[in-house]
């Protein structure tokens, strides 16, 4: 994550990313976070291409009010979680967290407005787990599903904590990985890779459980 200051060089709509009702139902939540992205994006796409430090602080000041980080990486360590000091935890939290944005933050670029459609929400809310399902469009033309599961805090408050795309929850799919990595090294010595390497030892997970 950027430093204290960083946002004031973000684009004037990203600074204005995290002005969102907090009785913001999910679904209000997730139409909001497409418009100011699409916002923050145009017109901006060459700049935010070249500097990556800002492309992220855009991503921060739009995603992050939103996503419960503690929640998403708790579920991410699994049993694990219970074996990590509180103090790790939160590394991990961090570490992970920073190492999914800088792994997909170029992928964002390519969003426009308009690729995304949100359906309409059918039955009750669920505090423990409710799903937003979005529609978006690729350049090809065809569209795929992108669905996010959503919980509300003890301040009252909906934060997503998972992003199921075509059926794949990214949740389960990490949780594999990062449980073998655990195995191999120990939660501190995934935790110091994570740190160290970010998005490269993502890459790296993936490829070990593929093999």
């Amino acid at each position: 994550m950027l430093v204290p200051g960083a946002m004031l060089a973000l684009p004037a709509s990203a600074q204005a990313a995290t002005r969102v009702p907090a009785t913001a139902s999910p679904q209000q939540v997730v139409k909001t976070i497409t418009a100011e992205l699409s916002n923050a994006i145009d017109g901006h796409r060459a700049e935010l291409k070249q500097d990556k430090n800002k492309l992220i602080g855009v991503i921060d000041g739009i995603f992050l009010p939103h996503f419960d980080i503690d929640y998403a990486s708790i579920l991410v360590l699994g049993r694990h979680a219970r074996e990590a000091t509180p103090e790790q935890r939160e590394r991990f939290a961090k570490a992970f967290y920073d190492s999914i944005t800088h792994r997909y933050a170029e992928g964002l670029l390519n969003y426009t407005k308009g690729s995304v459609k949100v359906l309409p929400y059918r039955g009750e809310l669920n505090d423990r787990r409710t799903m937003v399902r979005t529609q978006v469009m690729l350049d090809d033309g065809k569209t795929i599903s992108v669905d996010y599961a959503f919980r509300k805090t003890s301040s009252g408050q909906w934060k997503a904590y998972d992003v199921v795309i075509e059926g794949i929850s990214y949740i389960t799919n990490y949780r594999a990985q990062v449980d073998a990595e655990i195995r191999k090294m120990g939660i501190e010595g995934l935790i110091e890779r994570l740190e160290k390497n970010g998005a490269e030892t993502l890459d790296k997970m993936q490829k070990d459980t593929a093999s």
